[in-house]
């Protein structure tokens, strides 16, 4: 096969997006598209028009928080009198449920990134007289709660043409639909800055309407007033934000104080009015934040005890895990195996799972098939949560692996997001260019990644506190040298050492010079 151009490279990349027409803000759906969404807008401008009792219902993760901060800010810019509430991971468990309900009163209530679950919920609040409006992207189940108004792309009969949108996304629709019916004149291109991090942190597909909103919003973020994004530019010394950045420093801050507290801390750090609140909000998240870090090391530290490489999908458990890390450790574990990957809190007679996917693995599929098993699941493509009695855990196990016997995952993880083997010549600055005229990179359309063959380890140093990480010099057959970058590397990798590898390439600019350097997600085989 032949080895990759720069031309090649481009088209490659641009084929990816053949099928996307919302390629612009100005054409993106309208929200009327939305099943029930003019029916939810009309009861709310009436519970508006006579003051009626408003709380919005949210959730921990960073969809959740972004989901209720747009509603809220929409209606603080209006003087519309509501409540929040955000369930406590630890004390009330996931969305609206009739524990939640107990300490609401209100007249309507409208969930935001979850609630297509709410079944019992949704018959207190008839029993109440409650009208409840249920805004979320989650799979529905076979039977929908008996809600006033459920907005959700992915029900039968909605007209949306996008299912693959994040909470906030759904949440934004509305307060469009509010703002039509209201007749409000009001810019809602002022919430593209939060909807870029709730669309990356929920891992949605980088395409069509959800590239449009990310590029916009990365462009907003990066001009953004909003206290919040100030304070985290400030702290963490940020020229500009990156795709990269919400993934790996954004989302994880936002989503410490859900994991090992309360994720009203993260809301109230979006919401802060002011940069010296922003900045002592965003202190206590730190220190969450890095609590949760330590958590995660020990988690998977002990969940790799229990860790059969042999498997299919990776499924381990223990007693009164961290419920607010498995999640990430399942991540990990999904990274290091190349594996889907299901981690499960016990507590009492219960399990408490968290499941994530490799790239092309609908893990929210395999684990519905074993839904006789289940007390309750829900998710989407490539993130999951699920509970069951700990006495089926050996049996769910057991059947989730035989479901995915077909798949040949390892091959699928490693090569899926290789686009070929390339030139070492075609790694320059031109190349950069090329790599950046396609980001944002994330789901469906990942950072392209590339093989290498035959290189020379000429220079191997180790990196970080312990070492686990690896800057190498590597030389080409024509002897072309190149810098790269090996995290977390568990290979004896060693000067003189003859490696095949897939990596990405990142810029590197030291002292204002603009080099590639190349981010080694795997080495093949060492010769």
């Amino acid at each position: 096969m032949a080895k990759l151009n720069k031309e090649a490279i481009r088209k490659l990349l641009e084929k990816r997006f053949e099928g996307d027409c919302h390629t612009r803000l100005s054409l993106i759906p309208s929200p009327f598209l939305f099943k029930d969404i003019k029916k939810a807008a009309l009861r709310i401008k009436t519970a508006i028009e006579n003051r009626e009792k408003i709380t919005i219902v949210g959730d921990y993760d960073v969809d959740g928080v972004v989901s209720s901060a747009i509603l809220s800010e929409f209606f603080d810019d209006f003087g519309i009198k509501y409540s929040v509430e955000i369930p406590n991971r630890f004390l009330d468990g996931y969305g609206l449920n009739p524990q939640i309900l107990d300490r609401i009163q209100a007249n309507v209530i409208i969930t935001v990134d979850n609630g297509i679950s709410a079944v019992s919920a949704a018959e207190l609040c008839k029993e109440r007289g409650i009208d409840l409006i249920i805004t979320d992207h989650h799979t529905p189940p076979p039977v929908l709660p008996d809600a006033f108004a459920i907005v959700n792309p992915k029900q039968k009969d909605c007209g949306f043409p996008n299912s693959d949108i994040c909470g906030a996304q759904v949440a934004w629709y509305l307060t469009a639909a509010i703002k039509e019916a209201c007749g409000y004149e009001y810019d809602l291109g002022k919430f593209m800055d939060m909807l870029a991090i709730a669309i990356i942190a929920d891992m949605m597909d980088l395409k069509d309407i959800n590239r449009t909103m990310v590029k916009s919003g990365l462009k907003l973020l990066n001009r953004s007033n909003r206290p919040a994004f100030v304070a985290i530019k400030e702290v963490f010394k940020k020229e500009r934000f990156t795709s990269e950045d919400i993934s790996f420093l954004i989302s994880p801050l936002l989503n410490s104080s859900g994991r090992m507290e309360d994720a009203l801390f993260s809301y109230g750090f979006l919401r802060s009015p002011s940069k010296k609140e922003a900045l002592a909000r965003l202190e206590e998240i730190i220190y969450m934040n890095e609590r949760r870090k330590e958590e995660e090391k020990a988690l998977l530290e002990a969940s790799l005890e229990f860790v059969n490489a042999d498997d299919n999908i990776i499924v381990v458990w223990g007693e009164e895990w961290h419920e607010g890390v498995i999640g990430i450790v399942a991540s990990r574990l999904v990274k290091r195996f190349k594996k889907p990957s299901v981690v499960f809190s016990l507590k009492e007679d219960y399990a408490k799972g968290s499941a994530r996917s490799v790239m092309g693995v609908d893990i929210l599929s395999l684990i519905s098939q074993q839904a006789d098993l289940l007390l309750g699941f829900g998710g989407h493509f490539g993130a999951a949560g699920v509970s069951l009695l700990k006495e089926n855990l050996e049996i769910f196990k057991r059947r989730i692996n035989k479901s995915a016997e077909e798949l040949n995952l390892k091959e699928r993880a490693i090569y899926d997001e290789s686009l070929g083997e390339i030139e070492p010549e075609a790694i320059d600055f031109e190349l950069l260019e090329i790599l950046e005229d396609y980001e944002p990179y994330g789901q469906k359309n990942p950072k392209p990644s590339f093989t290498l063959k035959d290189v020379v380890v000429k220079i191997d140093k180790p990196m970080g506190k312990d070492g686990q990480h690896k800057k190498l010099i590597l030389q080409s057959i024509d002897n072309k040298h190149i810098e790269a970058l090996f995290f977390n590397c568990s290979q004896e990798i060693k000067r003189g050492d003859v490696i095949d590898m897939v990596f990405s390439v990142s810029k590197n600019d030291f002292r204002g010079l603009i080099t590639p350097q190349l981010m080694i997600k795997e080495v093949l085989e060492i010769k």
